[in-house]
């Protein structure tokens, strides 16, 4: 059960990063500390999505699923939970590449702002 237990936290952790680094720079604006926590994030999901690679969230998150008695699902974290999501079907390294631009983009433009206020 305690394996069970980490696995749905590191799941629920996981979610948040990928939020945090979606939609982080929002909360630049309002508390510019943030952004020490902030540009890592994007950076570590920018990284990992363009070189198409897993984070280690994914394994640890397989590893205690296993030591809890469970099937390991078959993929990453993304394809697993996500991708009828976030991503549409039949999503291509092209297509990866266009969403780590994007997300880059988004946060550029937000951090671009920030300055601009300041």
């Amino acid at each position: 059960m305690t394996y069970r237990i980490l696995a749905d936290a590191i799941l629920v952790l996981h979610l948040a990063f990928i939020a945090f680094a979606l939609l982080g720079g929002l909360l630049v604006l309002r508390w510019p500390r943030v952004a020490w926590a902030h540009l890592p994030a994007v950076l570590w999901g920018v990284t990992v999505t363009w070189i198409g690679s897993v984070c280690p969230l994914t394994p640890l998150e397989k590893h205690l699923r296993v030591l809890a008695g469970d099937v390991p699902y078959h993929g990453g974290f993304i394809s697993h939970y996500l991708t009828s999501v976030i991503y549409p079907a039949g999503l291509t390294r092209g297509m990866q590449v266009v969403l780590g631009v994007l997300l880059l983009a988004f946060n550029v433009a937000v951090y671009v702002r920030y300055f601009r206020r300041r």
